[in-house]
């Protein structure tokens, strides 16, 4: 179809996914119909989005104006770099949870299948609209249909009231984050009454004005990303919801958000000013050690991948906030890097968070089981998704040579060209904050140790609550659709691990179109084996030839071993110290891994213990960590807004009389306000 326009190949395949949804309600008596043949349409409908994307993404915008919406208000729609670049993260992302949803889903109910099958496709195809809208109108309604969409499906199992209690305030953090996008384009527009992007962009902001733009879709899209203080819905909405919609949300939805803040900060603003950076790096930071403190904390297995989360969310500011930093005075190519670390950083983390999502749904799929303490032995049991999250912990610890590695690296290359600042305090401050990077690498790589440890390894636990025996079963590995969605995932870490450079050559080409200047001509004229970043000079990497070495060393290490140590394998029991009657009791716990942690930042934790004594005759320890932020922050508000309320509620007097005595006064103000 060489005479289609690209622009109208990537809007057809939202519009295929609403249709497959609708299929999916209007059929909702084929109960296997859904999972064996919608939720597998979906999937290549997201490849033929991706494919299409990264076909359009080297060439120049493509505008479209649909004859929908309001009367004189049609929607516009633009096919650019930056959005091509999201489109081909949804596509392939979500190809993966599609393809994992199908396997995971067939269990389902024929009622519950429809609504599901309807809500998942809406939401795959909001997210798609966000990203190529180009008015803030069709922005909105994509925007708000995509936060109620997934509101409905964290609440599938709602009749759980701690169910409805995560929906309800992730509806409300994403609504206050909405009236602050909206505030955002009404600053934006000036006034002149169009909400096109191009007027946005064309728009001549002064300096306070700017900043006022910026500052309010820095709170509204950070609330969306899950950005410290805004974070609290994070680590509710993401355990309530079906692992596969789970995966949708860390994976794709919170990239929609960092794609909002970019696009507004870099491209319709434009005018970047490095003390908006200062902001983004210090928000950045903070945002960082506290998901990866407090996902180490963590024994419920999705509540632990939530907080990491947060954390990445902080990694990509952090590499947002110096290209802004660097931009703001004066030196593009640098804050190019940076941009493109954010920009490749978030891919990785929608690739192996994605992938981490749908292993944990398949535990949970397999055994009922949500608690780390009651896990143990799973590799014996389930060897492809052990296999495959193993895959996913190394990548998010970023150990090289897979993808997680790459982006944090580039980060940490564009924090090394601090000295070229002319400020010598934000000269200064900038390696500290790489590395608050790298405490926050050493730390997930611990959490993941202490994950992969209790979960796969030893032996299995028997749950720790009554509720989770009832439900917990015989353990099995995934089913063939669920591991071919967590192998197509497993691949994406692999090979944007091993193959960065092509991503570098894209990701150039979204940095031009924002900002009008590119990399050096020496880090684009690197070869597909050597990553370099600015010059040969200052760094470069090559990760093939890393892991021809480890698989090297592991070899020569294996056949040394096996060659002059012990000649020959012995079977034999394992040392038990002198004590042979061991048990599952004795291992580990998830709870007792993270105990230096908690000692050595215990000021940053609201902890409630019970420590039995010497002598206790009926023993009980129990430890509880919660977030302060929902003591200085959260409560205080709510009581603010109950009082406030209540004060408004004094209004209501049940009489007609008093009512009318009000519509009076409100008809007088007005004649008044409009003389």
């Amino acid at each position: 179809m060489p005479d289609v326009p690209l622009v109208l190949l990537v809007l057809a395949v939202p519009l295929f996914w609403i249709a497959i949804g609708l299929i999916g309600l209007v059929l909702s008596a084929i109960r296997a119909f859904r999972p064996r043949i919608l939720f597998p349409l979906g999937a290549f409908g997201a490849v033929l989005l991706a494919a299409v994307a990264l076909v359009a993404l080297p060439q120049p915008p493509t505008e479209l104006i649909l004859p929908l919406g309001l009367p004189d208000l049609p929607f516009h729609i633009r096919l650019d770099p930056l959005a091509a670049f999201f489109l081909v993260l949804i596509g392939s992302v979500s190809s993966g949870i599609s393809i994992h949803a199908a396997g995971y889903f067939r269990d389902e109910t024929a009622a519950r299948c429809s609504l599901i099958c309807l809500q998942y496709h809406v939401f795959l195809a909001s997210m798609a609209l966000v990203v190529l809208a180009d008015d803030a109108y069709l922005f909105m309604v994509a925007w708000e249909t995509m936060a109620l969409s997934s509101y409905f499906l964290v609440t599938t199992d709602h009749h759980l009231p701690a169910i409805r209690s995560a929906g309800f305030l992730y509806l409300l953090i994403a609504h206050l984050g909405a009236i602050a996008i909206l505030l955002c384009f009404g600053v934006m527009s000036g006034g002149h009454g169009d909400y096109t992007f191009e007027a946005l962009r064309g728009a001549n902001l002064s300096p306070l004005w700017a900043t006022v733009a910026f500052l309010l879709a820095f709170f509204g899209f950070g609330a969306k990303a899950g950005m410290l203080p805004l974070h609290a819905w994070l680590p509710e909405a993401h355990p309530a919801a079906p692992s596969p919609v789970s995966a949708l949300m860390s994976g794709i939805m919170l990239k929609t958000a960092i794609y909002g803040m970019v696009r507004v900060v870099f491209d319709l603003i434009g005018g970047v000013r490095w003390e908006w950076g200062v902001l983004m790096l210090i928000v950045g930071a903070a945002t960082t050690l506290f998901g990866v403190l407090y996902a180490l904390m963590q024994h419920d297995l999705k509540r632990l991948l939530a907080y990491h989360s947060v954390e990445n969310i902080g990694i990509i500011l952090l590499g947002l906030g110096m290209a802004m930093v660097f931009i703001g005075f004066g030196h593009p190519a640098a804050g190019m890097l940076g941009l493109i670390a954010a920009l490749y950083h978030t891919l990785n983390h929608a690739v192996f968070k994605g992938l981490l999502f749908l292993g944990a749904g398949s535990i949970l799929h397999s055994t009922g089981l949500r608690d780390l303490n009651s896990m143990g032995g799973l590799i014996r049991t389930m060897p492809h998704v052990a296999l495959y999250f193993l895959i996913g912990a190394l990548a998010i610890s970023a150990l090289p040579p897979l993808n997680g590695f790459v982006s944090e690296w580039l980060t940490f290359q564009t924090a090394l060209q601090a000295p070229i600042l002319a400020n010598g305090v934000v000269r200064s401050a900038l390696p500290l904050f790489a590395a608050t990077l790298a405490l926050a690498g050493a730390l997930t790589a611990m959490c993941f140790v202490k994950v992969y440890g209790v979960a796969f390894l030893g032996q299995p636990r028997e749950p720790h609550n009554a509720e989770q025996s009832s439900a917990a079963s015989p353990a099995q590995d995934a089913g063939a659709m669920e591991r071919l969605g967590m192998a197509w995932l497993a691949v994406g870490c692999v090979l944007l691990g091993l193959f960065p450079t092509a991503m570098l050559t894209m990701l150039n080409t979204v940095g031009i179109a924002l900002v009008g200047q590119g990399l050096s001509d020496e880090a684009l004229a690197s070869s597909w084996l050597w990553l370099v970043p600015m010059s040969a000079a200052q760094a470069s990497y090559s990760p093939v030839i890393f892991l021809v070495v480890i698989v090297g060393v592991v070899l020569v290490t294996f056949l040394l071993v096996r060659g002059f140590y012990h000649g020959r394998v012995r079977v034999s029991d394992p040392w038990d110290c002198g004590f042979p009657e061991q048990t599952s009791r004795m291992q580990d716990t998830a709870d007792a891994f993270g105990q230096p942690i908690r000692h050595v930042f215990g000021p940053l934790y609201l902890m409630r213990r019970e420590l039995p004594g010497a002598d206790d005759p009926a023993p009980r320890f129990f430890l509880k960590i919660e977030d302060r932020h929902w003591y200085w922050l959260y409560l205080p508000v709510a009581r603010l807004a109950e009082y406030v309320s209540s004060r408004i509620a004094l209004l209501q007097q049940g009489r007609i009389s008093t009512y009318l005595v009000y519509s009076f006064l409100t008809l007088i103000g007005l004649l008044i306000f409009a003389r």
